[in-house]
């Protein structure tokens, strides 16, 4: 079946000519076309051409796309989606003063969490779950990345990433599930962490594998959580079960995670707020995508990371929500762009790369989509203005009309 995207006032292709990221200064060439429209056959981008030569082509439907924009599917890379229970106190522990930190230290933070998600039932954490997905497709997001994290027990990690495997089976996305079993040390193993490490590295992580229940393992390196050396063992049992690996890391303190995650390959390093100057030149040499997360920064009140000095320095660069029940309880991904725009002197071309192909590239995934190309994925996000600039000047507000996944809409929003 050929499908025509007919006439939208600009095509944003971040045309990348096969390379499949964009690194430094290239995040600001996202290749508008004007006066043209794209073919879709078989689920892929078969062609772009001129609207003069529309004519030349026959196809089987038309989507009329006059006085939209046309971007790539949009790529969350970086949530903590299905979780139960509320942080709401914390917040407000925050305006009072309490550090991140504190909070955690004194039983609040993940292990809040923990306890609710683990009280939770399948069922009732994939009934909260379903809306949250659909929001994000609302946005125009077409690949969604989603971290266990908040079980830290074998039941309960593999409870999570069931319920990631059911939601990817539900909706007609494509979502990605990365293991975070080392988010922080649960309670019962606060003082025997060794045990725990071993829970992690030789019965969750294999069994995992095992079941074909994750794509990635993920860890944070942080002095609330886990040290380099704990993480270099976790991410080498990690990789002889066949998983990739990213890092949160530099959110807080810079205790060598970046090294760490540098030394296996790391398809990511996200947060990166504290970053030193070491830090981003080795990351600007790697091929690892930093991940920044800007409502982080906004929610805590806390400093954004250096973006302007990565994207400077030739870095990968690209841009999450985080969205997550305690440091990020933000899905709104325009609220995320204008936060990177005023808060992280990052150009409007920039967040876009930042969205589509170099999300795609922190997953592993930016040969298939992320980017307006022959050959890739048919996956599209239309948004209701004329002018790419209204993404980030109608900060907070959703302007996605259409989101198209593999050539087929999947959400339309009612006039």
């Amino acid at each position: 079946m050929k499908t025509l995207l007919f006439n939208p006032a600009q095509i944003l292709t971040v045309n990348t000519n096969g390379k499949n990221f964009k690194r430094g200064n290239e995040l600001g060439d996202i290749s508008v076309l004007e006066n043209s429209s794209v073919i879709v056959e078989d689920d892929k981008i078969s062609n772009i051409l001129s609207n003069d030569k529309i004519t030349e082509f026959k196809y089987d439907q038309k989507i009329d796309l006059t006085n939209k924009i046309l971007l790539p599917g949009l790529v969350e890379a970086h949530t903590h989606l299905v979780f139960a229970g509320s942080r709401a106190n914390e917040f407000g522990m925050r305006l009072s003063g309490k550090s991140y930190e504190e909070i955690a230290n004194s039983g609040g933070g993940i292990n809040s969490t923990v306890k609710a998600v683990r009280e939770a039932s399948f069922e009732e954490l994939l009934e909260l779950s379903l809306p949250r997905v659909q929001k994000f497709i609302e946005q125009g997001v077409t690949t969604l990345e989603i971290k266990s994290g908040y079980g830290l027990s074998f039941y309960d990690e593999i409870k999570i990433l069931q319920v990631i495997k059911e939601l990817n089976s539900i909706f007609p996305i494509d979502i990605k599930a990365t293991f975070l079993g080392a988010h922080t040390f649960p309670l019962e193993y606060r003082n025997d962490q060794n045990q725990y490490i071993k829970i992690l590295t030789k019965e969750i992580i294999p069994f995992i594998t095992k079941n074909n229940l994750a794509d990635s393992c993920d860890a944070f390196c942080e002095k609330t959580a886990f040290i380099s050396t704990q993480i270099d063992e976790i991410f080498s049992a990690a990789k002889e079960n066949n998983l990739e690996v990213k890092l949160h890391t530099d959110q807080f303190n810079v205790i060598g995670g970046i090294e760490t995650a540098l030394k296996f390959d790391a398809q990511s390093v996200d947060h990166l707020e504290v970053i030193d100057e070491n830090g981003i030149e080795i990351i600007a040499k790697s091929n690892s995508v930093a991940v920044l997360l800007p409502g982080v920064s906004f929610s805590l009140n806390y400093q954004f990371a250096p973006a302007r000095k990565l994207i400077e320095k030739n870095a990968i660069v690209s841009l999450a929500t985080d969205y997550n029940p305690g440091s990020s309880h933000i899905n709104n991904i325009s609220l995320i762009w204008g936060l990177a725009a005023l808060k992280m002197n990052i150009k409007i071309e920039e967040i876009i790369s930042a969205y589509t192909i170099n999300a795609a590239k922190a997953l592993s995934l930016s040969e298939k989509i992320g980017s307006i190309e022959i050959g890739k994925n048919a996956d599209f996000s239309v948004f209701n203005t004329s002018n790419y600039n209204d993404l980030i000047y109608f900060i907070g507000q959703n302007l996605c009309s259409m989101t198209i996944k593999n050539g087929k809409v999947i959400y339309e929003k009612k006039s």
